[in-house]
């Protein structure tokens, strides 16, 4: 028959889904641990831990980005 326009429903597998994504933990693994490495940076007098911060902010607003998308795909699912 013809098209509806609306996109497949997921086949359920029977697994729980995760309870955070895991780009957003991966995520923010990257940011404690470039956070730690410019606290590190910082204490021995380098000014590499500037690079760090940097990291640590990109990574912190990837973590971000990653649970929001999620939690609105949770909820457009929700709707549907």
């Amino acid at each position: 028959m013809g098209d509806t326009g609306r996109a497949p429903r997921p086949i359920r597998t029977g697994q729980e889904p995760t309870p955070m994504p895991r780009l957003a933990l991966y995520a923010l693994v990257v940011c404690a641990l470039a956070v730690a490495a410019a606290v590190v940076s910082f204490v021995q007098g380098s000014f590499l831990g500037i690079v760090w911060v940097l990291l640590a902010g990109l990574s912190s607003n990837m973590a971000w980005y990653y649970l929001r998308r999620a939690k609105a795909e949770k909820e457009a699912a929700a709707r549907v």
